[in-house]
């Protein structure tokens, strides 16, 4: 190693506060609360990312009750968040009603996927990694990425204080389809006061806060990059951050465009997705303008959504590809093909979006289209998994926290994976459309899958945010416990699916066991045979809220005992944002970064470290031929 690269890895972490402090001394609503530095701003993304999934996760423990036991009343540790005068409206003798049921879930599902995931993933992993990692000292838009943030701070509050409003929050579900959206509230007069116009007007200011996140994303690593941060230098990670960010950019507009046309249904009665000859009874016949088309609202949700599972997913799959190579000491095998699957896999995003409409009566050619589309999506995802799996033999691998999590993670998005392909067969999904077998897939794939992969990210970058090393005691206490109970909680719903459940029941089922010894009601029958697995998922969810709780002990208690850092590179790792001082200050960086290699340069025979750092200078005997960083934008 260079003397240079050898002093940056050995200082301690404590030796860069007063070079930090002298340069820059920012007041605290400065540096902490309106701050557009990137590292706080992501910091301040993941925690409020995990007030948000814990809130969600909370919803969804009172939805497991009704669905496990339908006629007892919500236990008073369960209960007791919410007032007298909310018990009242919203629960009938202290139980859930099938109201409440629906606002529940459609919440749950906007907080976890809005609020949770997509904050924790690209705000919270991308806005404090990407620039380190490729050499920057800010992203390129500083104060667009405040406002990004306090953005998805406002909608998101928004959306959770609707639950206080006479209406309560929406209830039309997560996707919000039209008609029933259009009518959803309508006995409110002030339809600005409505749970689910509220969940419009939080819709688009979080989709405005990703526009402009992703925006800074794209311009940052095309034009921020070190001298000889070329295009395969960068670290996956960050091409997982541009891909996403492209996703962002190009799939969010059309369902803006889509959250403002409903909301103005709604409180200027247009009939975008409003059609002709609406009755209902209470109301009778709807004195619309008509001519609406509620398929237009699921065409333009859907070209978001289906990106927006690639949104969720990449985050977290470039979380375990950086792991995986620190912790077995080898290259990440197939790292072009990986990063020519990810490019191939966001353009394939935009083209599947219909097979989650598939019951809406498209005809054969255009069924057969997506189908077609949705099976090749899957071969760039199984190289990126391959790949991952693949980087693990013959590796001297340490276990460390991440990298238990990041092993996790590769199984249970493989079952995700594999789960959801009879779903993109047109015949296959007429009886599973619906069903606890497409909650099952979904939450293989978001739930041990994607937050796997987060909390792997978490353990890693921690000593680096912080200085300090996280419990591995209590990172045992949290893994083990979490892994049993999510495939406890979400395997069974593929047998209940399979089986013909639906997703919505608010009792579980419990409604069919009447007709259970009629001989001539198969289906009651088969509810009853597998109706008693509620009450085991059930359990497994309560039980996992538990095994949380180590980690969020960890996570604040680790920050002022832990044990410290002793150099600023402690994994002896080779990307960039591990030349930084730990924490890195206001700059990032020392001195400007140079990058001379690729990002995986682990175990190379003519080296006598197992590891190659981006930034040491290439030495003439063992590292020839010497190679100078080249520009790869203009602003150096």
């Amino acid at each position: 190693m260079s003397a240079h690269a050898h002093a940056a890895d050995q200082h301690g972490h404590d030796d860069h506060h007063g070079h930090d402090d002298h340069h820059h001394n920012p007041g605290f609503w400065s540096k902490y609360v309106f701050s557009t530095d990137h590292k706080m701003i992501g910091i301040q993304y993941g925690l409020t990312a995990m007030a948000f999934l814990a809130f969600g996760f909370y919803l969804m423990m009172v939805m497991r009750w009704s669905i496990a036991y339908p006629h007892q009343p919500l236990p008073e540790w369960m209960s007791w968040l919410f007032s007298d005068n909310w018990k009242a409206r919203w629960l009938t003798d202290g139980k859930v009603t099938g109201e409440t049921y629906n606002m529940f879930g459609a919440m749950h599902g906007t907080i976890m996927v809005f609020l949770g995931i997509v904050p924790l993933g690209f705000g919270a992993f991308g806005n404090y990694v990407t620039p380190l990692q490729i050499g920057a000292v800010d992203m390129a838009f500083p104060k667009l990425n405040m406002t990004s943030y306090w953005l998805y701070l406002l909608g998101g509050l928004v959306m959770c204080a609707s639950f206080f409003m006479e209406s309560g929050a929406a209830k039309s579900g997560w996707t919000n389809y039209s008609p029933l959206a259009g009518f959803a509230d309508g006995q409110i007069v002030n339809q600005w006061l409505a749970g689910q116009t509220q969940w419009l007007i939080g819709l688009v200011l979080l989709i405005s806060s990703s526009l402009l996140g992703s925006v800074n994303f794209v311009t940052t690593i095309i034009n921020l990059r070190a001298r000889g941060m070329t295009w395969m230098r960068m670290p996956f990670f960050v091409w997982a951050m541009l891909v996403t960010g492209f996703l962002l950019l190009l799939a969010f507009p059309p369902l803006e465009a889509a959250g403002i046309m409903q909301l103005m249904d709604r409180v200027s009665h247009s009939s975008f997705f409003m059609p002709s000859g609406l009755y209902s009874a209470k109301e009778g016949m709807a004195d619309l303008s008509g001519g609406g088309s509620p398929l237009l609202f699921q065409h333009l949700f859907w070209f978001l959504g289906h990106p927006e599972v690639y949104v969720l997913l990449l985050p977290s799959i470039a979380c375990v590809a950086e792991i995986i190579p620190v912790n077995t000491r080898r290259p990440l095998w197939g790292y072009k093909a990986m990063v020519y699957g990810v490019l191939t896999l966001g353009f394939l995003s935009f083209v599947v979006w219909a097979h989650h409409m598939y019951l809406t009566g498209m005809g054969p050619v255009v069924s057969t289209f997506f189908q077609t589309t949705t099976v090749l999506i899957s071969i760039p995802s199984v190289i990126l998994l391959t790949s991952m799996i693949i980087s693990l033999w013959g590796g001297s691998i340490r276990f460390t926290p991440a990298m238990i999590w990041a092993c996790a993670f590769l199984p249970m998005f493989g079952i995700g994976g594999l789960t959801g392909l009879p779903l993109a067969f047109n015949l296959v999904d007429l009886h599973l459309h619906d069903t606890y077998y497409v909650i099952g897939h979904f939450h293989y794939v978001v739930a041990p899958g994607i937050l796997f992969g987060l909390f792997a990210g978490v353990y890693h970058w921690y000593p680096k945010i912080t200085g300090r090393h996280m419990s591995t005691f209590l990172a045992h206490v949290h893994f083990w416990p979490s892994l049993v109970c999510m495939n406890l909680i979400f395997f069974p719903m593929l047998t209940q699916g399979m089986a013909g459940f639906h997703r919505r029941w608010y009792n579980g089922g419990d409604a069919y066991l009447a007709n259970a010894k009629n001989a001539a009601d198969v289906f009651a029958q088969v509810v009853d045979k597998h109706i008693d697995l509620n009450i085991v998922m059930s359990m497994a969810a309560w039980t996992m809220a538990l095994a949380q709780i180590p980690f969020v002990i960890n996570l604040f208690s680790a920050w002022k005992i832990g044990r410290k850092v002793e150099s600023d590179n402690p994994y002896h790792a080779t990307t960039l944002e591990w030349a930084t001082p730990t924490p890195p200050g206001h700059g990032n960086f020392l001195t400007e970064p140079a990058v001379y290699r690729g990002p995986y340069e682990y175990s190379r025979p003519d080296c006598e470290e197992d590891y190659l750092p981006q930034w040491e200078e290439p030495k003439r005997d063992s590292d020839a031929p010497a190679e100078k960083p080249v520009t790869p934008s203009a602003h150096h």
